[in-house]
């Protein structure tokens, strides 16, 4: 294990570099000073202070815990300007960078064997947050790529690919924690929130998870059903005592029908209207190809 936790010490070093390098250069093309970008190359500088330390004494997950919270601003300003620009026509390679770079806390993880999760080492918060930066970043490319329809049937099959990704990191991010389990020893004074808690929605983002992975199921169906089904591991799961793993072809309407019903059950005082509309959507689809669908929520 003194041997992962040092493999891991020098390897965020490594990455710690690599990401301060480029936020020099995004700092440079910037041409001014952005939030996010000093609070990352800070954390950074923090981290290259204490990988300079002892490492055999140094705690990977304090580095993994700094690393991770620099990488999570640095994106974020990429990510802004991306939204911004609407996503530029060769925005694809921009994407997949950012998604590498979200990716690689985890990867680090198990790569080095460090713990039998990755919650362990990272925690669940984390953990959350790099699955939702990944699926709200392919979810709002995927609504950009929704409205050029010359693209579309070029590369319906491109869409398809990403809309799996997103609804899988979307999924992957309300799976972390389980359900608080509601008994005589739990005290609420709000039921609503007793409720959402029992059904595993710890905030806002949550519910916002569970809307964007319901409307990445809708373009999905409305844009590639022709297409032939293929084997995808996918977690149709909403909350963390539900979660499972399934070898099989996704089923957009059925991933989709299942979180927003879910979704419009919660006690929520937000207007269930625009859910309702987009379940009808999937039993009308097929005999409504006209319909268009930008921000159903």
């Amino acid at each position: 294990m003194a041997a992962a936790g040092s493999s891991v010490v020098r390897r965020v070093e490594e990455l710690g570099d690599l990401a301060q390098a480029h936020i020099q250069q995004l700092s440079e093309a910037a041409g001014e000073d952005d939030h996010f970008l000093i609070r990352a190359s800070a954390a950074l500088e923090k981290l290259k202070l204490l990988c300079g330390e002892d490492k055999e004494c140094s705690n990977p997950s304090n580095l993994l815990e700094l690393y991770t919270q620099a990488i999570l601003d640095m994106t974020y300003f990429e990510e802004n300007k991306l939204v911004d620009e609407d996503f530029p026509e060769d925005s694809s390679q921009k994407v997949k960078e950012l998604i590498s770079f979200l990716s690689e806390p985890e990867i680090l993880v198990k790569e080095n064997n460090m713990h039998p999760k990755p919650c362990d080492l990272l925690g669940d918060e984390l953990l959350e947050c790099l699955s939702w930066r990944r699926g709200a970043l392919l979810y709002m490319y995927c609504h950009s790529l929704t409205k050029r329809r010359e693209w579309l049937t070029r590369k319906s099959s491109l869409l398809k690919k990403y809309l799996i990704d997103g609804i899988s990191y979307l999924l992957q991010m309300l799976n972390y924690r389980c359900p608080v389990q509601l008994n005589e020893g739990v005290s609420f004074q709000d039921l609503g929130t007793a409720k959402l808690l029992s059904e595993g929605i710890f905030s806002d983002i949550h519910l916002l998870a569970m809307m964007y992975s319901g409307e990445m199921c809708y373009w999905g169906l409305k844009h590639c059903a022709d297409q032939q089904p293929e084997n995808q591991e996918v977690d149709s799961g909403v909350s963390g005592a539900s979660y499972t793993t399934q070898k099989e072809p996704l089923d957009f309407r059925e991933v989709g029908e299942k979180i927003l019903k879910k979704k419009t059950k919660q006690p929520m005082k937000w207007k269930s209207s625009r859910k309702e509309d987009i379940l009808t959507l999937f039993k009308n689809v097929t005999l409504h190809k006209d319909i268009q669908p930008g921000y159903l929520f």
